[in-house]
């Protein structure tokens, strides 16, 4: 068996970025932008006013002054009139500052009647006018790779950007194994379950970036194996459930090798997860999960959402942890890095966590209460109430 670390770090040797695509920036929400890009124009495009008030020059705001009104300046609609001394430009939230002008009075600080303002008492000093350029300039840089989300789409709109270069989504087929499994809405016989790995895994691959693609069950013969299998050659990469232990039935690492399978690893240091392999079938990178349902939502969190980082751009990485404070004793951990389901809280501002009675990696029920993963080093002395532990966000 190999560590988990060394685990991960196989499974990035078999993947690479994606290849890049153009898109509208109506469709790019979501996506990772694959070249930086650079601003076309400036923001705002000319000096323009935060506030609805008056243009004015500053030398005039003495209280009780009066400045006559000269015309009026409206977002889309510049006033081209120059502003001189004693006089006032009507003007409202983001149009252009007319020429002359050095402030926005605004129309709080004083009063108006007919073409003649009257400049209170104790006025707002801030000016409100927004500069040219304020915002960004003319060659500003967007880096890449970048997560583009809602602020990222709107500041690309307004750099004029219509079509974004994205790194194309990895297409992973799911690949379900077992002659006891059947399809959910199917009727299964005395001796059979649902298949519910090959869903949950689709859910996490693309809200990840991805898009799972999950294939027919295969059952446990080596014909519909090497049939299920030679559905994959147009993905990114296959990741199998179930078949990769040691039993009679469990086929998937004896096919896939008699297929050409170039195996990278075959075991790991891990629980739940131990009968996890990796290795490459027929050029495409391929991960074999466990068959039980928590072992197999586990191992994808630590491996397949990595490595779904990396085929986009983002880097090779494991999943960021961070601490938090245990709310109840656990015990000393065994040879193998524990990954245990775990909810977490904020008690007087501090995050705390606390590992679920029951961890057998059969139980869904568990999983779908979890907020978290405690992750749990090798051989992990016994912790106490209070002390720090690292967790996965779930």
């Amino acid at each position: 068996m190999i560590s988990v670390e060394q685990a991960l770090a196989n499974v990035f040797d078999l993947v690479n970025p994606t290849d890049i695509e153009d898109i509208p920036l109506s469709q790019a929400g979501g996506r990772i932008l694959a070249r930086s890009l650079h601003a076309l124009r400036d923001q705002p495009p000319f000096a323009s006013s935060a506030m609805d008030g008056y243009a004015v020059q500053s030398d005039d705001l003495l209280s009780g002054a009066q400045l006559q009104v000269i015309g009026t300046s409206a977002a889309g609609a510049r006033c081209d009139l120059e502003l001189n001394s004693g006089q006032a430009i009507r003007i409202f939230t983001g149009a252009p500052v007319p020429e002359g002008a050095d402030r926005i009075l605004i129309q709080e600080d004083c009063t108006r009647d007919g073409d003649t303002i009257t400049v209170g008492e104790n006025i707002d000093a801030a000016t409100y006018i927004r500069p040219m350029g304020g915002d960004f300039t003319k060659g500003d840089e967007i880096t890449a790779p970048l997560y583009l989300g809602p602020a990222e789409i709107s500041l690309l709109a307004a750099m004029n950007i219509p079509v974004v270069p994205v790194f194309r989504k990895p297409v992973i087929a799911l690949v379900a194994t077992g002659d006891e499994l059947v399809t959910v809405g199917d009727t299964p016989d005395i001796d059979q379950i649902i298949s519910s790995n090959n869903y949950g895994l689709k859910v996490m691959i693309e809200a990840a970036g991805g898009i799972g693609r999950i294939l027919p069950i295969a059952r446990d013969t080596r014909a519909e194996l090497e049939y299920v299998l030679g559905l994959c050659d147009d993905v990114d990469m296959i990741v199998t459930l179930g078949g990769a232990s040691v039993g009679d039935y469990d086929l998937v690492h004896s096919v896939a090798g008699e297929m050409g399978m170039d195996t990278s690893f075959y075991k790991v240091a891990m629980r739940p997860g131990k009968p996890l392999m990796a290795g490459r079938l027929r050029g495409i990178p391929m991960v074999g999960l466990p068959g039980n349902p928590v072992s197999s939502m586990v191992c994808g969190t630590v491996f397949l959402v990595p490595a779904i980082n990396a085929m986009l751009g983002l880097g090779k990485a494991a999943l960021s942890t961070q601490n938090a404070v245990l709310s109840k004793d656990l015990g000393k951990n065994g040879p193998r890095a524990h990954y245990m389901r775990a909810v977490t809280e904020m008690e007087n501002g501090n995050l705390t966590v606390k590992a679920f009675e029951r961890q057998d990696s059969s139980l869904l029920s568990v999983l779908s209460q979890a907020n978290a993963l405690i992750v749990r080093q090798p051989n992990a002395p016994a912790l106490g109430a209070g002390q720090s532990v690292s967790i996965i966000p779930l």
